[in-house]
């Protein structure tokens, strides 16, 4: 029975490792054992924070919303509540970009609900 050599393989798997975890603190980038538990937990930080980015970026809208809406004597709750009553079916991403970018059709909008 012919003998199988793995040292390339093995090399080239802790050289993709270690390429992985390059810009890691401390012994988690150059020490096997720690970089493969650091690779891990970054796979799995990152995982959980791409769902977390979602709702995140929902509070984000809902704050840029109120801080203009609140100018005009509304809360976000209530400016919210007023567009559906009235059939307006934009978006929050939508509202928070106009609030900050187009202030003139968001304040056009906000008379016309009122």
């Amino acid at each position: 029975m012919s003998r199988v050599k793995r040292g390339t393989t093995h090399v080239k798997k802790r050289h993709k490792l270690l390429q992985s975890v390059k810009g890691y603190k401390w012994g988690r980038k150059k020490l096997i054992r720690l970089a493969k538990t650091a690779r891990t937990k970054a796979g799995a930080h990152a995982f959980a924070d791409r769902r977390k980015k979602k709702s995140q970026f929902r509070q984000l809208w809902q704050i840029k919303i109120n801080a203009f809406v609140r100018e005009y004597g509304l809360s976000y709750s209530k400016f919210i509540d007023k567009l559906k009553k009235n059939n307006i079916e934009l978006d929050r991403k939508i509202l928070a970009d106009l609030a900050v970018n187009n202030k003139k059709i968001l304040a056009n909008l906000i008379e016309k609900i009122k």
